[in-house]
């Protein structure tokens, strides 16, 4: 049953924006703002034991999805992209300063004797995604206090996810391809 709600409750998060926009256009006033806010409860419950870095985006969250049903103020439920953002460029910048890089600790999971001239490269990607997550969350919030709900949507739910997918996929092929030839 717990794998099921972290499955469950990992989904509907992801696709927030979505949910966001459809509850916003289909479901009566305030009834998305109560089922998101239930879904972040049951997220808290479920992650106490795991990473606890992601339990202030979680607890700010609840409190957005709460304070949006309390005061009936929808923008509210729009600033939870630009609180992951903020969250995913503490948790990267911080490793920065601190090390190892939140990319270096990722790889060692795959290859946990990495060379030392592969740390400099782990440290460049992972300034490369904070500086992702800094273009992503300005974006959330211009989209968020400036735009349709549309075009948030289209932002959050859609082009972010595109972007992090190319970062990704973009430095996997320069790994795989350019770095094994040097």
């Amino acid at each position: 049953m717990r794998l099921f709600l972290q499955i469950v409750t990992a989904t509907i998060v992801i696709a927030y924006p979505l949910a966001v926009y459809f509850g916003l256009n289909y479901l009566p006033a305030g009834s998305i703002a109560l089922v998101l806010c239930g879904v972040l409860v049951v997220r808290l419950l479920l992650q106490q034991q795991q990473v606890k870095a992601l339990l202030l985006p979680i607890i700010v969250g609840i409190s957005l999805t709460a304070g949006s049903f309390i005061a009936k103020q929808h923008d509210w439920l729009l600033l939870y992209p630009v609180v992951i953002n903020l969250t995913m460029l503490s948790l990267f910048g911080y490793s920065l300063k601190r090390g190892p890089s939140m990319i270096e600790r990722l790889a060692r999971l795959k290859e946990p004797e990495l060379p030392d001239a592969a740390i400099g490269y782990l440290n460049r990607v992972t300034l490369l995604w904070c500086g992702l997550f800094i273009f992503n969350g300005a974006m959330a919030l211009y989209t968020a206090l400036y735009t349709s709900l549309e075009t948030w949507t289209l932002y959050n739910g859609l082009i972010a996810y595109l972007l992090i997918g190319s970062l990704l996929g973009g430095e996997w092929l320069y790994r795989t391809f350019w770095l094994k030839k040097s």
